[in-house]
């Protein structure tokens, strides 16, 4: 099976689409073998992670609609046209038997390209709400995967259906015991996970810093900060006693300890982008989401969904000042963030690739 990727931009649109080719290798009829190829932009987390799942990736042009100026309009429409000839190019010669898109706004000229050439499409939404490019393609598409089932309403009738979001397969693997002893983190100890989204956010790295020394009293702190921030983040590290210095533990990116640093924590921290909505729930972490204030509705209603069903609290990001009292209230009553967790590990569906993968195995046949 030929089998086209696109969505982009971030780690919580892609991650799904490499999890969801890896699933679908494995549902595949003995003898038949998958042959995906990515369509997307050459640059950034999104090139990176294609790269490291050795996929092969063809560039397809294409920029941002929604909230933009008149001239800014005009060129990324130009660049949707370009993006429209370049993916109808690559689908043709690559032959692909299905489309999988995962939105983003990348995703818009590929559907188009495959529409045109009659490639059926499947679309797995991430997020809880449908961005502008999903509900753009939602017409075009065979069948939608979603995350959660507020979302089904949201979407074309007859179309839609619940799986959950995919997780990585690193995901099942993982245990506290083990996470702990690979990052070397105390046993017994609290430890708090921190996480922006794949570039980092800086608001979140200036609210640690600011309470550092405090933070560093209360738990140890697993901090994945993105590139950007690292090096002024390690060098305040180094004016800490060595008494704390020893419990901050500092990544500017982490790919294959994710999942571990993950489930080494009792607690999260962190925004709201579409992985929250699969990762947390795979293994039972609580957290506390600070929605990005500039995406929309998307990372509010993401974390709306986790709190709703008591698997986190919401702190709003211009209220990050009041962060310290909030780990260390949540840290220190155990049954909370007992309750929590038994919330969190509800809402994991960890059959969401496999689901996924068998649509598109039923599409690819018809």
């Amino acid at each position: 099976m030929r089998l086209a990727l696109c969505g982009g931009g971030t780690g919580g649109h892609v991650y799904p689409a490499l999890t969801i080719a890896a699933a679908l290798e494995r549902e595949l009829p003995p003898g038949e073998r998958l042959e995906p190829l990515y369509l997307g932009s050459p640059e950034g987390t999104e090139a990176e992670l294609v790269e490291r799942a050795d996929i092969p990736l063809r560039p397809v042009s294409s920029g941002p609609i929604r909230g933009r100026n008149p001239w800014e309009l005009t060129r990324n429409a130009a660049r949707m046209a370009k993006g429209v000839a370049q993916a109808r190019k690559a689908l043709s010669e690559f032959r692909a038997d299905v489309v999988l898109s995962t939105g983003g706004y990348t995703s818009f000229p590929i559907a188009l390209a495959a529409r045109s050439r009659g490639t059926p499409i499947t679309i797995y939404l991430p997020d809880v709400y449908p961005g502008w490019a999903v509900r753009a393609i939602a017409n075009l598409a065979r069948r939608i995967a979603v995350t959660a089932p507020e979302t089904l309403r949201k979407l074309p009738t007859g179309k839609a259906i619940l799986t959950g979001y995919p997780v990585r397969e690193e995901f099942s693997q993982v245990s506290r015991a083990a996470g702990r002893q690979r990052l070397g983190l105390d046993p017994e100890e609290k430890v708090l996970f921190v996480a922006g989204a794949s570039q980092g956010a800086h608001s979140i790295n200036q609210a640690i810093a600011n309470n550092l020394r405090s933070l560093l009293e209360l738990c140890e702190v697993v901090h994945v900060s993105g590139r950007a921030d690292e090096e002024w983040l390690a060098g305040l590290a180094k004016d800490l006693p060595d008494e704390l210095r020893s419990r901050y533990h500092l990544f500017g990116y982490l790919h294959k300890e994710f999942p571990w640093a993950m489930a080494a924590a009792d607690l999260a921290l962190c925004r709201a982008g579409a992985s929250v909505l699969g990762e947390l729930p795979a293994l039972g972490l609580p957290a506390i989401l600070v929605p990005y204030p500039y995406a929309g509705a998307h990372q509010r209603l993401n974390a709306r969904h986790l709190a709703d069903n008591d698997a986190a609290v919401i702190l709003e990001d211009s209220d990050l000042g009041s962060m310290l009292p909030l780990v260390g209230g949540l840290l220190h009553d155990a049954a909370r963030l007992d309750a929590m967790s038994q919330a969190s590990r509800r809402l994991a569906r960890p059959e969401a690739a496999r689901n996924i993968a068998r649509l598109i195995v039923e599409l690819a046949g018809s």
